[in-house]
């Protein structure tokens, strides 16, 4: 289940709970860890439905890497109700270089676990996955 790039393999939970969010929305965001001792992706955080967008972005560390989900609600200029889910590469500059590595390395695969996101996200700083950021990649 490694990945050969990194090494790196994906606990279960990570997908259970992906689907949890995408299916039933049981959750309004997810934040993943890499255990690097355990060499796999887990799950750190759940966010509650009723969770702000601030919410989630305080839940991410300042200056460590994290995988992020956030299930996005809007509204569209034809006034129709819509969700997207967001994969989000949190990798802030001051993070340890071995940790950006670590998590560039492993994204991809990470990514193609978790089936159903609909819009990628880099971000190194809290204002390249501002709520406008969210908005403008949503419609």
């Amino acid at each position: 289940m490694a990945n050969a790039a990194s090494g790196i393999a994906v606990h279960d939970e990570c997908k259970i709970r992906f689907l949890e969010l995408k299916a039933k929305r049981t959750y309004r965001f997810i934040v993943f860890k890499i255990e690097e001792k355990q060499k796999q992706v887990v799950v750190e955080k759940v966010g509650e439905p009723a969770q702000s967008y601030d919410e989630f972005a305080a839940s991410l560390p300042a200056n460590e890497c994290r995988y992020a989900v956030y299930d996005f609600d809007f509204v569209t200029e034809e006034n129709c109700q819509k969700s997207r889910i967001f994969f989000i590469a949190w990798s802030p500059d001051t993070s340890r270089v071995r940790s950006k590595m670590i998590y560039a390395s492993s994204k991809d695969r990470f990514k193609r676990e978790l089936d159903g996101i609909q819009v990628e996200l880099q971000a190194t700083d809290p204002t390249e996955m501002g709520l406008d950021v969210i908005r403008s990649r949503a419609s």
